[in-house]
């Protein structure tokens, strides 16, 4: 895969997430079978603008040439993307998210190995 399609992938996951977590949190958490609270509210539409600045990034530098920019692209991406994973494979093992959750974890090991072929 190039670089320029994991960029525009991720591009167009952060982009169709982003305004369901940041006007429509509740229904797309409970699709998920989390909990929904005023907290989690505050918390979905932070992680919405979090994809919008990820949507930016990645499509703006979904052609940049090799650089030390890029690297430090895809390194700040790979951590995003890894941490993420770690963090939904908890949150699914505990049992806060239903089968659909296996759904993110999958986008977020996808995301992960790609990102960290490019390292």
């Amino acid at each position: 895969m190039k670089f320029s399609t994991l960029m525009i992938i991720k591009a167009v996951v952060c982009i169709g997430f982003a305004p369901l977590l940041l006007f429509f949190p509740e229904p797309l958490l409970g699709l998920f079978g989390a909990a929904f609270s005023s907290g989690a509210a505050l918390t979905a539409r932070e992680y919405g603008a979090a994809l919008v600045g990820n949507f930016l990034l990645t499509w703006i530098a979904r052609n940049a040439e090799d650089s030390v920019a890029r690297r430090a692209i895809i390194i700040a991406l790979f951590a995003y993307d890894a941490v993420a994973l770690l963090a939904c494979l908890f949150l699914q093992f505990s049992g806060v998210l239903n089968l659909l959750g296996w759904g993110v974890v999958a986008i977020y090991l996808f995301f992960t190995i790609g990102f960290g072929y490019f390292m």
